[in-house]
């Protein structure tokens, strides 16, 4: 198998941190690293010495003048992801960028709207889509073991704070941004990707940042005849035990990328029961409440992996098929840009004063 030529921009948490763990890895029998770049003559030191015979740049134009490249991975900062991208692809680059895809809908149908018309392969690293965890829970959605979904709980929180350029409205950062193509990717797939699905309520806000950015969000969506799609995004939930929860007519399942239960039943087991119109009572002609004892399954287990090291692993499998042989990949740049489609519609909604 010949292995493709990449070039990396960018050598913060992401580019060294998750993306190059993938690359130091056994699971890259795909790509060879072959210039990387980065601003800052530290990080540019460090790839030198981990990435033995590759070639370090400070501006990533640089790349345009090396003919040998197969793919241009762009994790640079998230305001500077639709600049780079255009420009990677007009000078004839296939290019895998990090989330958020770019700050609006119409950024992000610019750039798939080049990349068709240049025939090049436009890849958004939302690699959730290919998490184990995500995969069972939308298989099972759609398997009618929980019966008729009503809805599903999306929730990314935790405790915590941020002070870094994350938190800053002019870096295009904040929780949705940053962390919001995951949640709100999880929900618009369990809705299909319903071209009717909406936004029906949403509340940013900010709470333990030191930005100007989110650091609460609170999103709904639903589409004509599909479930609720209840989303968090915060920083200040200390008991957020899952990420995932599907209420079905049947049954609730709850997972994190780590684990799953769930509790269901099955078709025959509890016989329908006739409605009583008068009041309830036990032998003895005393009150009781309406209760009974369900027949109920219960099921639990742990997931192999989980979006950072197998769902990193196979979008970059399906990258390298979608170079060399055409193959359709599992993430398509349309659903990054519906992502973002959301996202854009809550910011609106929920302006924030812009401090910095």
């Amino acid at each position: 198998m010949k292995k493709l030529n990449l070039a990396i921009i960018g050598q913060g948490r992401s580019g060294k941190n998750i993306h190059g763990k993938y690359y130091r890895s056994e699971d890259n029998c795909y790509y060879d690293v072959k210039y990387v770049v980065d601003a800052d003559e530290f990080r540019r030191d460090v790839a030198l010495k981990i990435y033995p015979g590759c070639k370090v740049f400070a501006d990533y134009r640089e790349l345009f003048a090396c003919d040998d490249i197969d793919l241009v991975v762009n994790s640079t900062y998230s305001e500077m992801h639709y600049a780079i991208t255009k420009d990677l692809l007009l000078h004839g680059k296939n290019v895998l960028v990090e989330k958020p895809f770019a700050r609006s809908r119409y950024e992000c149908d610019e750039l798939i709207k080049i990349a068709n018309e240049k025939n090049l392969t436009l890849a958004v690293f939302q690699q959730t889509f290919l998490a184990p965890f995500y995969t069972f829970a939308y298989d099972l959605a759609k398997s009618g073991k929980l019966g008729e979904i009503k809805q599903i709980n999306v929730r990314y929180n935790g405790f915590s704070r941020r002070w870094d350029w994350q938190t800053l409205q002019k870096k295009c950062a904040g929780g949705v941004y940053n962390t919001g193509p995951h949640p709100i990717g999880i929900g618009l797939g369990l809705l299909d990707f319903d071209k009717n699905a909406k936004v029906i309520y949403s509340k940013l806000d900010t709470a333990l940042t030191s930005g100007d950015s989110d650091d609460y969000a609170k999103i709904l969506i639903t589409a004509p005849n599909k479930p609720v799609v209840d989303i968090e995004i915060t920083n200040i939930d200390a008991y957020s035990n899952y990420n995932l929860k599907i209420l079905g007519t049947k049954g609730t399942f709850k997972a994190t990328p780590e684990a799953y239960e769930m509790t269901y039943i099955k078709d025959g087991e509890n016989p329908e029961r006739p409605v009583i119109e008068t009041f309830l009572q036990n032998e003895a002609g005393n009150p009781v409440y309406c209760s009974e004892k369900l027949i109920k399954h219960q099921e639990n287990e742990s997931f192999n992996g989980t979006a950072f090291d197998v769902g990193t692993a196979k979008l970059y499998e399906q990258i390298y098929y979608k170079i060399t042989e055409g193959k359709t990949m599992t993430v398509t740049p349309e659903m990054a840009a519906a992502v973002i489609s959301v996202i854009e519609t809550v910011h609106a909604a929920n302006p924030l004063p812009l401090k910095y």
